[in-house]
């Protein structure tokens, strides 16, 4: 069954698969908003409330957004499943988006291309124009909501352009906590507005399932309390199935991705995962990806012996900047020292949230 069959199944089945809304609770009818108002009752004068039932503003996200101008603005999204594809430009600061529920399987934005679906007059959607979610504008956060991207390999075969993006997140200070990334490949893309660009990203208590590159890019992000799990393919007859990571790091960046006090698990059989590779896109050969995983429990699900390979031999994982540090887990087994480039005390004194992002601190930030 599809993700779209999933999201449409009933609400037990669902609930069970983790991939839908659960059902609602007893006062999501009479209080879609939950404590965060209503339209008759606004936290704050620029507060926009989106429900697909019409009890909101707006049905759709995209023309809460579309109404949303200016800087500070927030939009709570009552309970549904919402099939659309979503944009937020430059000019749309320092927005705030509220799952009202505060539960994130309860509010989904989703849709359905990728890197090869045709576009309506021509050419194919790529890998940017696959995401479901843009958002380009800095100092964007998001609570209690699931983005996703439910394209099949196994609908479309005729299709070779198989990445299928849930949420591109560019702009500086990004901040998504409590919020589910559901996808295959390419789900969750961590990037900036241009290569010179070093954007500051964090994700704190989220959750991300793919199967091949499924959390990658250039920015500079933070994951934190994250859960990230691998998928089982039965369209492969052998390992590996995927790459959990995939950082595009620019070599000028001093600060890639960094995966702290996290955990990797995986309904694949063991040992069938790599935990990363790096990629140097076309349009930047110079790349010098940066990943570190410190304090993480890794599960069977990662080849314990060859963690990192690589996406092109031009540019051998060993010449990149991977490093590990007091992992735990069998897919952090050390039996092969030279296949798990360890930090030392010293060094991982400067690999903490604090030293990645600067003055900026989403951590303290009120709920």
């Amino acid at each position: 069954m599809s993700r779209r069959g999933f999201l449409t199944a009933s609400a037990g089945v669902a609930a069970a698969l983790g991939l839908a809304s659960t059902p609602a609770r007893a006062d999501a009818q009479e209080r879609p908003f939950g404590r965060y108002g209503s339209p008759a009752r606004r936290l704050t004068p620029g507060t926009l409330y989106v429900d697909p039932q019409g009890r909101g503003d707006f049905a759709t996200v995209q023309a809460a957004v579309s109404a949303a101008t200016g800087t500070g603005r927030t939009l709570v999204l009552a309970p549904g499943v919402y099939r659309e594809t979503v944009a937020v430009d430059v000019t749309r600061t320092e927005a705030t988006w509220i799952g009202a529920s505060e539960d994130p399987r309860d509010i989904v934005i989703v849709y359905d291309n990728a890197a090869g679906t045709p576009k309506p007059g021509g050419g194919t959607h790529g890998t940017t124009g696959s995401a479901t979610t843009t958002v380009q504008a800095d100092g964007f956060t998001a609570r209690w909501i699931t983005f996703a991207n439910d394209w099949l390999r196994a609908d479309h075969p005729d299709i070779t352009g198989t990445q299928a993006v849930a949420i591109k997140v560019q702009g500086d200070r990004s901040s998504f906590t409590h919020c589910r990334f559901l996808g295959h490949q390419d789900t969750l893309y961590a990037d900036s507005m241009a290569l010179g660009t070093f954007a500051r990203q964090y994700y704190s208590h989220c959750y991300v399932e793919g199967d091949v590159d499924f959390v990658f890019g250039r920015a500079t992000a933070v994951y934190e309390d994250c859960h990230f799990r691998t998928l089982n393919r039965t369209d492969l007859a052998a390992a590996p199935y995927g790459f959990v990571f995939a950082p595009s790091t620019a070599v000028a960046n001093p600060r890639g991705h960094l995966v702290t006090r996290s955990r990797v698990s995986s309904e694949a059989p063991d040992g069938s995962y790599k935990l990363a590779r790096p990629w140097v896109p076309g349009s930047d050969t110079t790349a010098r990806p940066m990943l570190t995983v410190r304090d993480t429990h890794l599960g069977r699900g990662i080849d314990a012996v060859a963690p990192y390979t690589n996406m092109s031999d031009t540019y051998p994982w060993q010449n990149q900047r991977f490093a590990e540090y007091h992992n735990t887990g069998p897919g952090a087994a050390i039996t092969v020292p030279e296949n798990r480039p360890q930090l030392t005390d010293a060094q991982a004194e400067s690999a903490t949230r604090e030293a990645y992002l600067g003055d900026w601190k989403p951590w303290q930030e009120a709920c």
